[in-house]
């Protein structure tokens, strides 16, 4: 049986939507170049695995397909959050409702979380993601390093932040922290609120 094959999702605004926190040629090039290589590489090794299953082509590299598969796959996953997880600039902007009573009843205060959600993501070695994951009752911020060292297991993703190079360089250059602290901005919290339920 055929695996149905990923196509690259369309964003949920314009490309300039996010300006200036994120350009118009970062996005384009961030959506159409970089998420469609995952779609891509994820469509070619499940193409290999089927190939082996139907008994053609069995001397695959099944170590390196299992690699691709879970490194492809979820740095589609991942994207098809993050465009999600953002909206157009807007001031003063936050959580509220029950998102916000959770985050305050496991940091602290809202702005603890910030504290610790900019800390990952700003120390995140090499390439990777800040994340805030529901596991259960429990919140917890985590670093994903590359994509296939995904999350805690059962959790749940709530709100994600790209670090890959990718995401910000030809904005913000090796300024990885002005990137980090821009994002805050461009968060579509009801996007995350909805994810915890």
């Amino acid at each position: 049986m055929k695996h149905k094959r990923l196509e690259l999702p369309n964003l949920p605004y314009a490309y300039d939507a996010l300006e200036p926190v994120i350009s118009k040629k970062i996005m384009e090039l961030h959506h159409t170049r970089h998420h469609l290589a995952y779609v891509t590489g994820m469509n070619a090794a499940m193409d290999r695995l089927e190939k082996a299953r139907a008994g053609e082509g069995l001397d695959i590299d099944y170590k390196a397909t299992m690699r691709d598969l879970s490194f492809f796959t979820n740095g589609h996953k991942l994207h098809s959050i993050f465009w999600q997880n953002m909206r157009k600039t807007k001031k003063d902007n936050a959580p509220s409702g029950a998102l916000l009573e959770k985050i305050e009843e496991q940091f602290g205060s809202f702005e603890k979380f910030q504290a610790e959600f900019a800390g990952a993501a700003k120390t995140v070695e090499g390439s990777g993601w800040a994340a805030l994951v529901a596991d259960g009752e429990d919140l917890h911020v985590i670093q994903i390093q590359n994509q296939n060292l995904m999350t805690i297991v059962e959790t749940k993703v709530l709100l994600l932040l790209d670090v890959w190079e990718h995401a910000y360089y030809l904005d913000y250059q090796n300024d990885r922290g002005k990137y980090v602290d821009a994002f805050w901005s461009i968060i579509n919290w009801d996007d995350v609120a909805a994810r915890l339920v």
